[in-house]
């Protein structure tokens, strides 16, 4: 479904990405993983468009990801995101926050939208804040408005990056436990974390990026347990000394 091709990113005298390929089947859910500044959220935009790369392809689907093409809008809608930060619209409700895209960008009818995003809130676990505006709501609570938001487009993949880091720890769970639903039921997903409790769990593959390449890559158990690159174990010695994952 995702096809990266030595993908290449500078911003300045800084190369950020320095070839890095990736092919993510549909279905499939990929970890990133890796130290602060080694690419992974630069990575994500760039497969939604949002940052334009130097060098190399991005597909989604066999259509190519151009971020100053006219069609960069339409291809979004194939493939939603979700930041580490909500940036919900803080006058408009939970509903209405779920609404927006659909009414706005789809033009679709207003009776179905808001049926379809009561249908969303319920499925994350929301149903009886509907009402609720950000303000009124956990941060928790927020992402998983934010998680709503980009499925009401009806995505065809779902880009993740970091989406409990500015979560405090008792509220990290309930929104892994949506994304572990999403993975379940079917979601293509490429999830940026450092939850290594997650990764092991629903990932298929875990890729460890370093300095902007991917250093190591394969099946979750295999990268998490039984790392080859000595990167990665160092990598993940600091995670674990740091007190690991916060997804007990």
């Amino acid at each position: 479904m995702i096809d990266i091709d030595a993908i290449h990113k500078r911003f300045h005298d800084q190369e950020v990405l320095k070839g890095v390929s990736l092919k993510v089947d549909a279905g499939e859910v990929v970890c990133l993983i890796g130290p602060s500044g080694s690419g992974k959220s630069t990575l994500l935009r760039c497969i939604n468009g949002l940052e334009s790369h130097d060098a190399g392809t991005i597909t989604v689907e066999g259509e190519r990801v151009d971020a100053k093409s006219k069609r960069i809008h339409e291809l979004r809608t194939h493939v939603g995101m979700v930041f580490q930060r909500f940036n919900l619209f803080p006058h408009r409700t939970a509903l209405e926050n779920v609404c927006e895209g659909p009414l706005y960008v789809k033009k679709q009818p207003r009776d179905a939208v808001r049926e379809h995003a009561r249908q969303l809130l319920k499925k994350v676990g929301l149903a009886h804040r509907i009402d609720a505006y950000p303000d009124e709501l956990s941060g928790g609570q927020q992402q998983r408005v934010a998680i709503a938001r980009a499925l009401a487009m009806e995505p065809k993949a779902m880009l993740f990056d970091e989406p409990t880091s500015a979560l405090d720890p008792e509220l990290v769970g309930e929104v892994l436990g949506v994304m572990r639903q999403l993975a379940r039921d079917g979601m293509t997903m490429i999830v940026v974390t450092h939850e290594m409790g997650f990764a092991r769990e629903v990932a298929d593959r875990v890729c460890f990026l370093y300095d902007g390449t991917i250093c190591e890559e394969g099946r979750a158990a295999d990268v998490l347990e039984r790392p080859q690159h000595q990167r990665t174990r160092d990598f993940l010695r600091r995670m674990l000394a740091n007190g690991g994952s916060a997804d007990k």
